[in-house]
């Protein structure tokens, strides 16, 4: 099988547990293309979406030798991780 292109769209939630308070992936979503995803993107910064914060990704896998390639981030919105203010 050849190797398709993926994007996603990754959501971030803040979960309490206990008295600490982190952020943790939502449900990634599967989008058709770049645009969607970017879509998605606009929908959380117009605060359509109630998330802490997105990226959308787009990734080279090869499902059957089990190959991810790096991700490109092509959108981040709020709080992700890694973000640097």
């Amino acid at each position: 099988m050849a190797a398709t292109e993926r994007i996603i769209f990754q959501p971030y939630v803040w979960k309490k547990t206990g008295k600490r308070t982190t952020l943790e992936p939502g449900t990634p979503v599967a989008c058709r293309d770049t645009e969607d995803a970017l879509r998605r993107i606009e929908k959380v910064r117009e605060g359509l979406l109630s998330v802490a914060g997105a990226q959308a990704v787009r990734m080279t896998v090869d499902e059957e030798a089990g190959d991810y390639g790096e991700p490109e981030i092509l959108g981040s919105v709020g709080d992700v991780p890694g973000k640097v203010e």
